[in-house]
């Protein structure tokens, strides 16, 4: 655990510039067993401190890999530095940020590191239970993966804090044969907050997972291949939350926003039907703790709430400090660091579509021709909200019932034209949060949705 001693080293911060020292920790392990076989047993750590000073308008930014008290105050000096030649040699005229509300929010939960063999423990035993389970199956992987990141952030006028947050998961990967030759795999990813001693310590619902994998695969050995066209379609809340997070939370992140995205001009205008509201949530959603919990951002804010989208209208823009200075209005928590060396940028953090009323079950009844797409190995997007998933899991309906299921294909489509077209939502909402957004840098982002029925382009053989 990082030491909170980097409160006291405010001593050091230069007068009247708005500066952040932030201390870091973040650590990965891995290990990952294919057809029996150990493949990758990795860990990584790394810790560091690094300082971002504003003078002017500009920002001024050193790092270390050391963390004393020596290497704090080395790199306030050097960003402060850094920022004062910047500030003489771009003369900016943009003046201070707006006031925020100043604090401390300490630690709330302490994490122990977990052995490697525990990783490697969970891989076999899982791997075993596959072997005794799953006939007919040409080869499987079962991965075991952690990151934890903590931070201790202390700013001149915003809050302190001391955070962190853990994240362990299990991928399951089985392939075979289609009946005529076609290789088929089929991919689960389950885990979430918390180390994988705690998440995984009883193996149960793991090997109820390899079940629904295995059943999943075998389903797909009768696959047949979608039609192309643009179709009635059923996205799971997994595809809603890939949807929410690609194609349309990346345009309405502030600074892409000032870059040009499609967004730009679209605030208070209609870009869905009036049933689609989308929030990027801080810590809490519907009552219980969001996937990956932001309380304080890396720039001392104390994290709230980004409304995105309310009944259809476009409300609102994902804000560090700068941005919210430049829109006229609060910021929301949104600036996030990976690495200590890294700067903080505007991020999402768990981005869904609301719930709305309807059962699955009515959805796919009102639906005579179309497809039931259930899981993604992939999905990007651009700044105009153009964005192409491929589906990995899926099922045809006819005729109000669900049919054979699917060989891999893919959905695109533009984002405010098809959420335009949702006349469906499903009552409860599906979380994911085992991957990493790359914009620039790596971040741990969590995103979901309900059951969403829409038009949509599918690709064909």
């Amino acid at each position: 655990m990082l030491q909170e001693t980097i409160f006291e080293y405010k001593k050091y911060f230069a007068d009247g510039a708005e500066t952040e020292l932030r201390a870091q920790y973040n650590e990965a392990r891995r290990a990952i067993i294919l057809c029996g076989q150990l493949v990758a047993n990795s860990s990584s750590d790394y810790t560091g401190v690094s300082a971002r000073v504003r003078k002017g308008g500009v920002y001024g930014f050193s790092s270390t890999g050391e963390y004393t008290e020596d290497s704090a105050r080395r790199v306030l000096e050097e960003a402060t530095s850094n920022a004062e030649i910047l500030e003489n040699h771009a003369r900016p005229v943009k003046g201070s940020l707006p006031v925020i509300e100043r604090g401390m929010r300490p630690i709330s939960e302490t994490i122990q590191s977990v052995t490697q063999r525990f990783y490697l423990d969970v891989c076999r035993a899982l791997d075993s239970y596959v072997v005794e389970h799953c006939p007919g199956i040409t080869s499987r992987t079962i991965i075991a993966t952690s990151d934890t990141v903590e931070k201790v952030i202390a700013t001149s006028d915003g809050y302190d804090a001391h955070v962190v947050i853990p994240r362990s998961y299990v991928y399951i990967v089985m392939a075979a044969e289609s009946k005529d030759g076609t290789p088929i795999e089929v991919t689960k990813t389950f885990g979430g907050h918390g180390t994988l001693d705690l998440n995984f310590a009883d193996l149960e619902e793991a090997k109820r997972i390899a079940d629904e994998v295995y059943t999943e695969l075998m389903k797909k050995r009768e696959a047949t291949y979608t039609e192309a066209g643009v179709k009635t379609c059923i996205l799971s809340g997994t595809l809603a939350g890939m949807l929410a997070h690609e194609a349309v939370g990346h345009t309405v992140e502030a600074d892409l926003v000032l870059g040009g995205s499609v967004a730009a001009h679209l605030l208070d205008q209609p870009v869905a039907c009036e049933m689609v509201s989308m929030i990027d949530f801080a810590h809490t959603a519907f009552g219980e703790p969001a996937p990956l919990p932001v309380y304080v951002d890396d720039e001392g804010v104390l994290a709230k709430d980004a409304i995105l989208i309310e009944n259809g209208i476009l409300k609102g823009y994902m804000h560090n400090r700068e941005s919210a200075k430049h829109f006229g209005v609060e910021p929301t928590g949104n600036a996030r660091a990976w690495l200590y060396s890294d700067e903080p940028l505007i991020r999402m953090r768990n981005t869904a579509i609301i719930p709305g009323r309807d059962k699955l079950e009515d959805m796919i009844a009102s639906i005579d021709d179309g497809y039931y797409f259930v899981e993604t190995n992939n999905g990007q997007a651009d700044l105009t909200g153009e964005f192409m998933f491929g589906v990995t899991v899926g099922y045809e309906i006819k005729k109000g019932k669900l049919g054979r299921a699917l060989y891999d294909t893919t959905i695109s489509g533009i984002a405010f034209e098809m959420l335009k077209s949702v006349d469906m939502l499903s009552d409860e909402i599906e979380w994911t949060s085992s991957g990493f957004c790359g914009k620039k840098q790596r971040m741990p982002v969590g995103l979901g949705g309900p059951h969403v029925r829409c038009r949509l382009t599918v690709g064909g053989r």
